[in-house]
């Protein structure tokens, strides 16, 4: 009987010391990552598809789609799991890939900038639009995925839930980082030449 009392009563203080509120928020940011997985995903079914269309109408090109497809390479070759958001050296590699694939997008459609007749294409118009739709729902899994490591890692680091924390081993979550984004994924430069 004394055993039960001293069981419910440390359950009782872990629920004191924010022990479901991280287990809550540790789901939340589990599935906000997962989210951003699917859209990256989503990202990576498109791009060959629009490389396939602009190959057909931007051969003079060839070196903009190679990078777009290495760059889509080197994100399929990389080992996605749940437990990737724990390991920094990981996330810090998947987060570079990332970026190498955003850069070469951005030179893609700089591309099409300097084409019109490849915009007028209906097949690159419509992919164009589902690939711009696609990164901004990467960019919008990606916020709601910072805001929600952000609420863990406060709860996570505050007193006296820290205390719990540690008991449980239940560390801050990697984030995504500004600095890696402007490095890898600068904006592309759209250049006109004059007809002479």
């Amino acid at each position: 009987m004394k055993r039960l009392l001293l069981i419910l009563l440390f359950t009782a203080t872990l629920s004191g010391c924010g022990y479901n509120t991280m287990q809550a928020q540790d789901e939340a940011v589990n599935a906000a990552w997962s989210e951003v997985l699917n859209q990256y995903q989503r990202r990576a079914d498109l791009v060959p598809n629009l490389v396939n269309v602009v190959k057909g109408y931007a051969s003079h090109e060839r070196e903009v789609l190679t990078e777009v497809t290495e760059a889509r390479a080197r994100v399929g070759s990389l080992q996605v799991t749940p437990a990737l958001i724990n390991d920094e050296a990981a996330f810090a590699k998947f987060q570079a890939a990332q970026g190498e694939m955003t850069s070469a997008l951005s030179r893609l459609l700089a591309v099409s900038e300097r084409y019109p007749d490849l915009k007028a294409n209906d097949s690159f118009r419509d992919l164009s639009a589902q690939l711009e739709g696609t990164e901004n729902r990467i960019t919008v899994a990606r916020n709601r995925y910072i805001t929600t490591v952000q609420r863990y890692n406060t709860t996570v680091r505050s007193f006296p839930n820290n205390l719990t924390a540690k008991l449980f081993s239940m560390a801050v979550k990697p984030n995504f980082t500004v600095e890696n984004e402007k490095r890898l994924a600068s904006p592309p430069k759209v250049e006109f030449e004059q007809a002479k």
